[in-house]
């Protein structure tokens, strides 16, 4: 089974920046694919980005493409999201979990995914 700790998040002014990590524990062979997710107060889980576990397939959001960037080392059993040019509407709980599906699908639905951190908090403020 798996396990993941994020970490990395805090308080950022608008147009700032943050790098969060996911690292993971466990089975970490027995996955294709983390996702990011997030969940800003009264609203849905929204699926942020995801990578294979090559790190050779990535998908991206409308809502972050270009400034998101997702990685992965797998030396370190790590999953970052490098996050650029952060807006109020970034602010929220940001997750990984790993899919449940045995190829890379490039999936945002937080249903195709299980094993989930606790989370790290990302608010962008002035």
């Amino acid at each position: 089974q798996l396990q993941f700790v994020e970490s990395g998040g805090g308080l950022v002014q608008p147009g700032g920046s943050l790098r969060l990590a996911c690292a993971a524990s466990g089975s970490t062979l027995d996955y294709s694919a983390i996702g990011w997710f997030r969940q800003a107060p009264g609203k849905e889980r929204e699926g942020v980005s995801c990578i294979s576990r090559t790190g050779g397939w990535t998908n991206y959001a409308n809502s972050v493409k270009g400034r998101f960037t997702i990685s992965i080392d797998n030396t370190k059993n790590t999953v970052y999201l490098q996050m650029n040019n952060l807006k109020p509407e970034d602010t929220a709980i940001y997750y990984c979990a790993a899919s449940r599906s045995r190829y890379y699908s490039g999936s945002l639905q937080s249903n195709d995914y299980v094993y989930w951190g606790q989370g790290t908090q990302v608010t962008v403020s002035t």
